[in-house]
């Protein structure tokens, strides 16, 4: 990517670069998860060294067939800070190579605090700088607002844990408030409601909504009042929903869900070739 094309995509929103992303790449968003025993199934040992030959070739691999990549941050955090250092590596490598980042991080706090996980992640120039980042809205929504101003300020994103694919989750999300509102629904209401979104553009700010919670999204009422935020979804592939699940569970809304794959994708490696022909088979299978 050229300077002239990295500033051109530096004065667009977050919500527009995904969606000129998805429409150029596809939906599939490519979870960097190195667990134990990827690594060992790819034959590389499990030491930061490791790590970063992992991330080498993933990267490489997807890079033009992907919306995205999502790092969890806990695999590199895992080795302390050589660990850190390969994630601070593989956001910058992604930067250079124009491929967006979301790194999973479901940050969560309140205050001075939040604004510090914020500046970590969203400031530019930050080491550990990316796209966007996950939080997690369940200290109410105020404490969200370090991180919403930032994120509009520097045209990043944010995805807010709305409807996980954890069996637990729906004891807190399901939840009404004293107001008889679904938690849930709030925390959709409160994307929309941040995300600055022009007619016809995607939000800055979007949310977390699992393949694998059937009728629950559209059943509680998020469909209708977060229309333009991008959803962000896991449990496709090794968590059992597959392109059935996009109009089932998202309805009119499937359109703007990123479906999140990691195992799927990533069992196709080592081999570089390989990775990038899974990548290609998924985006199809995912349009």
């Amino acid at each position: 990517m050229t300077e002239a094309e990295r500033s051109q995509v530096g004065a667009q929103t977050f919500g527009e670069q995904l969606r000129r992303a998805v429409a150029t790449h596809g939906r599939v968003v490519a979870g960097i998860d190195p667990h134990t025993s990827l690594l060992e199934a790819w034959s590389l040992p499990d030491t930061p060294e490791g790590l970063r030959e992992f991330s080498r070739i993933a990267l490489a691999a997807v890079a033009g067939s992907v919306a995205a990549i999502k790092p969890q941050s806990a695999f590199f955090e895992r080795y302390g800070a050589a660990g850190v250092a390969v994630l601070e590596e593989l956001l910058a490598a992604s930067r250079e190579a124009g491929v967006l980042t979301i790194l999973d991080v479901k940050r969560g706090d309140i205050g001075s605090t939040m604004g510090a996980y914020a500046q970590a992640h969203l400031l530019p120039g930050a080491p550990l700088e990316a796209d966007a980042i996950t939080l997690s809205p369940y200290l109410g929504a105020g404490s969200l607002a370090p991180a919403a101003q930032l994120a509009a300020e520097h045209g990043k994103g944010l995805f807010l844990l709305a409807l996980t694919s954890n069996p637990d989750g729906p004891q807190v999300q399901h939840a009404r408030t004293a107001s008889d509102t679904p938690v849930a629904l709030e925390i959709a209401r409160h994307a929309e409601r941040i995300g600055n979104a022009g007619p016809g553009q995607w939000s800055n700010v979007g949310l977390v909504v699992g393949a694998t919670v059937g009728g629950a999204y559209r059943e509680l009422g998020l469909d209708r009042v977060a229309p333009s935020v991008p959803l962000l979804a896991p449990g496709f592939g090794a968590q059992g929903a597959g392109p059935a699940q996009l109009p089932e569970v998202f309805g009119e809304n499937a359109g703007h869900v990123l479906v999140s794959l990691s195992r799927g994708l990533l069992s196709a490696g080592p081999d570089e070739a390989a990775l990038r022909a899974r990548a290609e088979e998924l985006r199809a299978d995912y349009v």
